[in-house]
């Protein structure tokens, strides 16, 4: 698909690699450290980490010689999805906590204060709202992203005339 959601997706929408990723943030790197910390099956966690390796999130590295023994360490591309897990621990703090509140946080690692990541836009640093932003053909793409594309902004252009039609008819 061209899609970039759909092709990220495909590279890490299984949850128990998200969960491996999150992990491997925490500075998790060896097989049993992992198995310990999600309590997955041995054949799960063998085949999400080798699918996380030949998609260039993982980079497997021999530690011992003997016995034979690796570490899971992160790569440019694994480092890149940070602010994804972030953006899912906010939203997961914010609709999905305990009502005695959400049981992890975010915090600057060296004043320790609690943070409350965002999105901001790395030109500007302008804080980035749903309804300022629209999606547009980029250089690749095909006729079905460009269709799709052409479709949602039909449907908004049509949504925000029948919006406006209603606020000039009101007394």
């Amino acid at each position: 698909m061209e899609c970039p959601i759909a092709r990220s997706l495909e590279e890490v929408g299984e949850w128990w690699s998200i969960l491996i990723l999150r992990d491997a943030f925490h500075g998790l790197r060896r097989f049993d450290e992992f198995e310990a910390s999600l309590g997955v099956a041995t054949n799960t966690l063998t085949r999400r980490l080798a699918h996380l390796v030949d998609n260039g999130l993982l980079e497997r590295r021999r530690y011992s010689e003997r016995p034979p023994r690796y570490e899971y360490v992160l790569t440019q591309k694994g480092r890149d999805f940070h602010p994804v897990l972030m953006a899912m621990l906010a939203w997961g703090n914010r609709h999905m906590a305990d009502p005695g509140g959400p049981a992890v946080l975010a915090a600057d690692r060296d004043s320790g204060a609690v943070i409350d990541p965002v999105m901001v836009d790395a030109a500007t640093g302008r804080r980035l709202d749903p309804r300022d932003i629209r999606l547009i053909e980029g250089p690749s793409a095909g006729p079905e992203v460009r269709s799709r594309l052409a479709r949602a902004e039909a449907a908004r252009a049509a949504r925000h005339a029948s919006k406006k039609s209603a606020q000039e008819t009101q007394p």
